[in-house]
Parts: structure tokens; sequence; C-alpha cells
């Protein structure tokens, strides 16, 4: 029986050989696509305490399951999971090299509905830059899926099998959970984030995309407790008294001898909130009630009703970018940019899911949520309550409102958009469009679908506010349909194909502009209404263009590509905001550091809108109220200078002098501030606040607002 037995012990050796690879297999391709997708990214590795032992414990996981089944089953289960785990990480890499951003598998939904086939052209040239990492990275999958029949032993196991395997699973997660206590140094830390489901990019780099997937599939059924804390007093240092000290617009004063008096009461509805709060019995909306009512209002001003009955076009540019603006090429951009308000220091600064929550900001006045679900879209599927949109203020008071978009129905515009109180037209919702056998004309030309609208409104006799979401500045920046009648022009300016190619883009947007003026002026409309454009960001696949366009760098090629702002000049979002009527006789300077979410009060007050300042991210740029900006990463600036998260350093603005202690106070409150700001909108959304109210309105300003 011995040579029996001598025999059989390799069979043996081979088959726990088997089993044994079975058990790292998963384990071992977590912790591999983990590293080289840090490395490829340049993530900061003083966090693989936390992401290794996060992926060890995910790929035992993955072992166990792919072992309770029989063995045909357990094959195919194995072969799919090794590769979809690659094809996900391949996905998540091009998704951030494209729109700047990793993907919550939450989101696909929304990507598929925004038919990404038009978009072809950027994604087969990701996929050309990046291909060796991208091999890289599906490689893996393909050989186990090839040859892991020859390798690993996909009979059944269960019993002990199994058990050692949740056993290992869940030691590595309390692991995991451990590193999460280290005393991390930072604004944001792997513990924070953990009970976070924002923050997308910093939960990669800290917590690994495994962990970030897993938590965002784990929120989609327990959403993550966020009220922030309730340190509101801390607030009180950020605004300054009305006393008119702080940056305000250029070209003012104060009354002479019989000039009538300014009115500078705050911009605030007579709203109960302590009631609201107190009655709601619900804990987010409490603090919600209490927040507001400690923020600082804005004051009406020398600008307030400036406009009021005007007609209001606002216009939001896709892709846009100021510094492509010329007298010369882009003459209807240079005039409007110059002759009315001059904003120096605006800012469209980039938060997830660019376009859409470039939308959020300019039309909603607040911060997108920096995850899923994606904010202007969730308020279209909830039938959110949205007051002082304009559209519902103009609305209230007999405005014509109408919306139009020149594509399909991208990120559910139709219900989100008809929800803010406009009467939404896009491709099949009565909107015509350009076309090319039976599809819509890609990219189509924003001139085209300013021809194909304006009679809608420009002879009513109603006061109308419209809105424009242009689509021509879309990427990728190639020799298309919208740079042919431009060609000519661009090709002799001292710039690479690309850059050309975009300029040309914005002097169509230049072309649909012009036109829109044209069709006002023959109207008799042109002196009586207001004009407002905006960017919806900047073009962010192609910043080389921005630093052709601008003369300067903005940081390192491979920063910017990703948009990591830990190492980019945030002028990379200084941008062009336009306020003018032909009405205007000379040009008003402003000098307030201000960004997307401040054009909503902004226009409220210039219009002699009621509305809530208070509740608002944004505020009256007009105002004597302090500049702030807050970009994606949680770094901001303001009127007295600027924070970087990343070093948590704060350099003052020139002519700024602080004391340590005066320098340290104001931090801690506009940090404290930052993070009401960007907390304070998913729970508006979620919780419905605004549609709250109108029942504990105590005057009559409410006798006209929604029920």
């Amino acid at each position: 029986m011995e040579p029996v037995e001598l025999a059989q012990e390799p069979k043996t050796k081979l088959r726990h050989g088997r089993t044994a690879l079975r058990l790292l297999s998963f384990p071992v391709l977590l912790v591999y696509l983990e590293l080289v997708l840090r490395l490829y990214m340049g993530l900061r590795p003083d966090y693989l305490p936390v992401v290794l032992p996060f992926a060890l414990s995910g790929g035992s996981l993955l072992a166990g399951l792919t072992a309770v089944f029989p063995r045909r089953g357990n094959g195919i289960l194995f072969r799919l999971l090794a590769l979809l785990l690659c094809l996900v990480y391949a996905g998540e890499l091009l998704a951030k090299q494209i729109l700047q951003t990793y993907y919550p598998l939450t989101t696909l939904a929304t990507a598929a509905d925004n038919r990404l086939g038009d978009y072809s052209g950027v994604i087969l040239t990701a996929m050309g830059e990046n291909w060796a990492v991208l091999a890289a990275l599906i490689l893996p999958g393909l050989l186990l899926s090839l040859f892991a029949g020859r390798l690993i032993d996909f009979a059944p196991r269960r019993g002990r099998y199994l058990a050692a395997v949740l056993l290992t699973a869940a030691a590595l997660h309390l692991l995991g959970l451990g590193a999460l206590a280290l005393p991390w140094q930072g604004d944001m830390t792997p513990g924070r984030l953990y009970q976070m489901d924002t923050e997308t990019d910093d939960q990669v780099e800290q917590l690994g995309l495994f962990t970030t997937l897993r938590l965002d599939i784990k929120h989609l059924f327990l959403p993550p407790k966020i009220t922030p804390d309730r340190d509101f007093e801390v607030m009180a240092p950020i605004e300054p008294e009305p006393d008119g000290s702080s940056s305000q617009p250029q070209g003012g004063g104060e009354e002479g001898p019989g000039e009538p008096q300014i009115d500078t009461s705050p911009n605030v509805l007579d709203v109960d909130l302590a009631a609201l709060g107190r009655e709601s019995g619900n804990g987010d909306v409490q603090w919600l009630a209490d927040y507001f009512a400690s923020a600082a209002p804005t004051r009406k001003n020398e600008y307030t009703g400036m406009f009021a009955g005007y007609n209001v076009i606002q216009i939001v540019l896709e892709g846009f970018s100021g510094y492509a603006i010329d007298p010369e090429l882009t003459p209807t951009l240079y005039k409007l940019s110059t002759q009315g308000f001059v904003f120096s220091n605006y800012y469209t600064t980039l938060h997830y899911t660019s376009t859409s929550n470039g939308e959020c900001q300019t039309l909603l006045g607040l911060y997108p949520k920096n995850g899923n679900p994606i904010t202007m879209k969730r308020t279209g599927q909830l039938g959110t309550s949205l007051p002082f949109t304009l559209p519902q203020q103009l609305g209230r008071v007999g405005y014509l409102t109408l919306g139009y978009h020149g594509n399909y129905d991208m990120y559910g515009r139709l219900t989100s958009h008809t929800n803010l109180g406009y009467d939404w037209r896009q491709y099949q919702s009565g909107l015509e469009l350009e076309m090319q056998g039976n599809q819509p004309a890609w990219p189509q030309r924003d001139s085209y679908v300013v021809e194909a609208s304006t009679d809608d409104f420009v002879n009513s006799h109603r006061p109308f506010h419209v809105y424009y979401l242009t689509i021509s500045g879309h990427m990728p920046y190639s020799d298309n349909r919208v740079v042919a009648p431009y060609r000519d022009i661009v090709r002799s300016l001292p710039y690479s194909t690309v850059t050309q190619n975009y300029v040309a883009t914005v002097m169509e947007a230049d072309r649909a502009l012009k036109c829109l003026l044209d069709k006002l002026e023959a109207a008799g409309k042109l002196d009586r209404t207001l004009i407002a454009v905006t960017g919806d960001h900047i073009p962010y696949f192609n910043i080389d263009v921005l630093e052709e366009l601008a003369g300067k760098k903005f940081g390192s090629s491979d920063a910017i590509q990703a948009l990591n702002e830990s190492a980019i000049d945030f002028d990379v979002y200084k941008n062009t905001l336009i306020l003018w009527s032909a009405s205007m006789t000379q040009p008003v300077p402003v000098d307030k550091v201000c960004c997307q979410v401040d054009i909503l009060p902004t226009l409220s007050n210039l219009l002699g809108l009621e509305y809530d300042s208070r509740m608002l991210a944004g505020r009256d740029v007009l105002s004597d109220s302090e500049g702030l900006v807050v970009f994606s990463s949680r770094s901001w600036r303001s009127d007295r200078g600027f924070y970087d998260r990343y070093a948590r350093s704060f350099t003052p603005a020139p002519g700024v002098e602080m004391t340590a202690e005066e320098q340290a106070a104001y931090v801690a409150a506009t940090k404290k501030r930052v993070g009401y700001l960007l907390d304070s909108t998913p729970l508006i959304v979620e919780h419905d606040f605004y549609s709250l109210l109108p029942r504990y309105i105590t005057s009559n300003q409410g006798e006209n607002r929604e029920d």
C-alpha cells in the first residue's frame, strides 16, 4: 500500500494548491487592481494601511461566494466576477480621465440614459491615451477567465473551508476599521469618509475603489446619517456688519443731499423658522431651520429692483471659458462682458457630474451633492418644491417661462426642469432640431436652436423668462459640423488644432447670442431685457486649450488632466459672468469673489423679487456680504484669502491683514460654513424643506407663494 499512498501524495498537494489558488485569487487580484490604479493616478501611498485590509477582506468574501455552488456554477461565477472586477476598474479610470471624477455604481443608470455613443470620440481618445494601464487592468481578468479551469479546483466547498474564509474576511475587515481610527491628519480623514456618501475622489484615495463602490451600494439601502453639527455661533464672524465695509461694486457711493434713502433691509421672508423646526418632528429639518435662522441674510442695496419687470434671458454655455473671448472673434460676448456688470473674480467651480451640477449651482443657488444621487435629477424624481428658482419666482408674477436644450432628455431634464417651473422643450418634447437622417445632428448648432425658438416668446405680450442650455461647446473639440463655418478663420490662429476648434465653438455661441439680441431688438424688447450668461463648467477634458488661450500654466499636465485640486492653480476655474442690459449706460466693475451659486440671489435682487437669502448657498454679489467660492475639494476662496484644504494653509488676499488669532478664528468659521453649505443641499432636497415654508410665513409675503 505504501507505493499507492506515495502516488496519491502529489495529487493531494495539487488539490490543496488548486484550493489555495481559489482562496487567494480574488484577494490578490483586488490588491493588484488597487495598486495599479493608485500608481497610475498618483494617489498617496500612506493610506495603504486602510486600502489593503479592505481589499483583502472583499477578495476573501468573493472567494467564499465562488465556493458554495456546484462545480460548474462556481467556475462560471469565478470567471465572470474576475472579468467584471477588471472591467470596473478600467471603466472607473476612464471616467476619472474623461469626467474628472470616479462614478458610483448607482449612477450607471444615469450614464446609460445619456447616450454615450454621442461621446464616442472622447472615449476612444481616452482609451488610446491610456491603453497601457487599461491593458494592465483588464489582462488579469482575461487570463483568469481563460485559464482558471486548469489552475483552480471549483468543487463546492462549505463547512470548515467556508467558515475559514468568512472568518478571514471578518478579521481583515476589522483590521481595516482599526486603521480608520489611526490619528490621520487633515480636513478629510478615512474615518470621516467611511461614514459619507459624498467626496468620491477622496474616498477612492483614502479607502480604495472597491470600498468606495461597496459603500455606494450600502448607502443605496442604508443612507448615512449626515446631519452636521450645530455650532452655528462660530459662523458669526464671517459676515460683516452692514456698514458697507466689504467688497462692493465700484461706482456706488453715499447718497448726496436730497437723494432718496437706499433701502438696506434684509432679503428675507417673515417665516417662523423656530416653529417650523420645533413642529417638524424631524432632526434634519430641525437642523436646517436652526441653521437658516442663524445665517446672516444679505441686504438690499442700490441695485435692488434695477431691472424690475424686465424680460430675463439666462444662458448656460456648454464647456465655456472666458479665456476664449476676443473682441474680433467673439464681438458680442466681448461687448456684453465689458459693458454690463464686469466681474473680475468669478469662478465656475467644477463639482461632481459637470453639466448637471453646473446647472444646480446656477439655477438653484445651491452647491450640489458630490456623489449619488445627482442633485438636479433627484429634484425632478421627488418633485421637490423649489420656490426660489427664477421660473418659480417670475411665474408667480405672470411671466412666461420657457426652457430649451438642443439634445435628448439628458440627466432627466424633462422632469427636473419642468419641476423648476419651465415649459421645458428639447428633442421630442417641443423643440425642432437639425436632423441627420432620422437622428438629431450632433452636435447641434446653438444658433439654429435660437432661430428655432425665438418666435415662441419674442413677441409675447407677457414679460418672459427664457433659459437656454447650449450644446455646441461640448467636447470633443474635433473638426465637426459646428466648427465648419468658422474653419477658415480659426485655422489662421496661432494655436493647436484642438484649441482652434474650441475657439470655433465659442464663436458659434457668440453667433447664437447675436441672433438672440437681433431678434429682441427687432421686436422692440432689447432695452427691457436682462441677459445673464455663464458657463456650466470649464472645458475640463482639454485644460491645455485653456493654457494656450490664457498664456499661462495651471499646474502639471497630470494634475490638470485629473483636475487634482491638490496640485493645480485654481485660476483654471476663473471665468466670465455676463449680466447685461442695453439700458445700462456704463459698466459696473465688481471685484468681489463669486461663483455660480451667486447668480440666482443676485438676479432675484436685481429683479426686485421677494426671496430668503438665508436659504440659498449663494449670496447677492452686489450686496455688502463677503464673497465666497467653494471648490469640490472643500478648498475655498473668499474676499479675505484662499484656503488650501490639502496643505491646511490660509493665504490672505493682497491688502488683507490679520493677526494669527484673527486668522485662526476666521478660517475655523469659514470651514464650518463651507461644510454647512455643502451638507445642507441633500437635506433640503430629500426632506423637501422648502415645501414646509408657506405654513410658517407670518405676513402677507406668503399669500402668493406656493402651497
